[in-house]
């Protein structure tokens, strides 16, 4: 069973990765397109969810200065970032520009928070 969870976890980094990017292109339709194919969502959420594994926590280290000096909030940058990273990469996703993507890191962050929060909820449920 613990050999599982890392797994499941990844999984479901990109469930959410994968929603937060649909949820984000709908808000942002004239700055992120992704050709109105599910596909592209799925496997930009893949993508975003690697970058996120490997990527982001060496991001992260560098702007500790940063991430100090803004309480945190320069954590939205990051994300951001890590979206646009991922547009470069994965080119049927259209990022326009960096604040689009930040908007987008903004949204994925939300409903990862949301995500964690039901998910944590039903465990402690009997």
């Amino acid at each position: 069973m613990q050999q599982q969870r890392p797994l499941y976890r990844f999984l479901t980094r990109w469930l959410v990765c994968s929603l937060g990017l649909w949820i984000a292109a709908g808000f942002l339709s004239s700055s992120i397109s992704y050709g109105n194919r599910l596909r592209v969502i799925i496997i930009a959420g893949l993508i975003l969810a690697i970058i996120n594994v490997v990527l982001k926590p060496i991001l992260i280290v560098f702007s500790l200065p940063a991430l100090v000096v803004t309480l945190g909030l320069f954590i939205i940058i990051i994300n951001g970032l890590t979206v646009f990273i991922a547009s470069k990469l994965y080119t049927p996703l259209h990022v326009t520009n960096f604040w689009a993507a930040v908007f987008a890191g903004m949204v994925i962050g939300l409903v990862n928070y949301l995500v964690t929060a039901i998910l944590e909820d039903t465990r402690k449920q009997p």
